[in-house]
């Protein structure tokens, strides 16, 4: 906070809301907070409600027509308040966007727009490119998803998407926020030249799979239109059965098996939210399903998953898929 606060700060102009949301921390966040801008709102809990709670009480407490999220760890550059704005002020129609997050120093690309498999998986992508050949002073751009870690909205369209899932605690909060604007008809796109530098690191312990597997779960079930779920089942069974041996060989297996119980303990909550999302929905699943990708193209995923004969297979079962939802032409049909 001592790092991410003083870039903004000099930056904020007089009429800006800033909301700092402390989770029960034991860094001397609140402490940094008086020193730096005293006059900053500090949202504190008396225990850990996780991002997307934390995330929805800051909202809760904004008075702008624009909702800007920043990770506590994003330190944001030259300019940035000022880019951020833009895709607003310039009426771009997107329901949603983010910036370029760097990593390393801003030596190379955290996230320049994320991307969501037809399984579910979401990576962040360009993860790990070095800058120079990322978007930075690129134009803005349609993406799969919006990262968390440096998140735009309208105030009207985050109320009336209903904020980030709060049970998720952590992980994939963005994506599924992400999928439902799209459900609603929401374009969502990259802003590069509001650029953020993330502390980030890809390892947080092995409870981190469990909170990824059950959310990817979760949000496949929420999200996914009925017609595109069918079609993937096979893939879906496919996948788990994959996760399952990824899992036993990476150290995790236990983790999966967590994400497997609480999914199955929350179905009939999951089932009750995907009624009411689906209701909301004023797009096809052909339209929907236009934004997925049949290609694991990210780095955390190993090699085995860019192998062709899979890539091959993954291309052509999707190529059905869309083929049976109707759809034609480019993937933005």
């Amino acid at each position: 906070m001592r790092r991410s606060l003083p870039p903004l700060l000099e930056q904020l102009a007089a009429d800006d809301d800033l909301i700092v949301v402390d989770n029960a921390s034991s860094d001397g966040t609140v402490a940094a907070i008086g020193e730096l801008a005293p006059w900053a709102q500090v949202v504190q809990e008396d225990r850990n409600v996780g991002f997307g709670a934390g995330c929805n009480k800051g909202a809760a407490a904004a008075s702008g027509d624009l909702l800007v999220f920043l990770n506590p760890d994003a330190v944001p550059g030259p300019g940035f308040c000022e880019a951020i704005r833009r895709p607003a002020t310039d009426e771009h129609g997107w329901a949603a966007w983010m910036g370029l997050v760097t990593a390393d120093g801003g030596r190379i690309v955290n996230t320049e727009g994320g991307v969501v498999h037809f399984t579910g998986v979401a990576w962040a992508g360009g993860a790990g490119r070095p800058l120079e050949t990322g978007t930075a002073g690129g134009s803005e751009r349609e993406v799969g998803f919006v990262s968390g870690a440096c998140l735009a909205i309208p105030a009207d369209t985050w109320r009336d998407a209903g904020g980030f899932p709060e049970k998720f605690f952590l992980y994939h909060e963005d994506v599924d926020l992400s999928l439902r604007l799209r459900l609603a008809g929401g374009r969502l796109g990259i802003e590069p030249t509001a650029v953020v530098d993330h502390d980030y690191e890809f390892a947080k312990g092995p409870s981190k799979w469990r909170y990824m597997e059950r959310n990817r779960l979760a949000t496949l079930i929420r999200t996914f239109p009925a017609s595109l779920l069918i079609l993937l089942a096979p893939a879906l069974l496919a996948t788990e059965i994959a996760v399952v041996f990824v899992s036993l060989a990476g150290g995790w297996g236990r983790q999966k098996l967590l994400a497997w119980r609480d999914a199955a303990v929350a179905l009939p909550r999951l089932l009750g939210e995907r009624r009411r999302i689906q209701e909301r929905r004023t797009i096809g699943a052909a339209r929907f399903a236009a934004s997925l990708t049949p290609d694991l193209d990210s780095p955390y995923l190993g090699r085995a998953a860019r192998l062709a004969p899979l890539r091959w297979a993954l291309r052509a079962y999707w190529s059905v898929v869309r083929a049976l939802l109707g759809v034609a032409g480019s993937p933005g049909a």
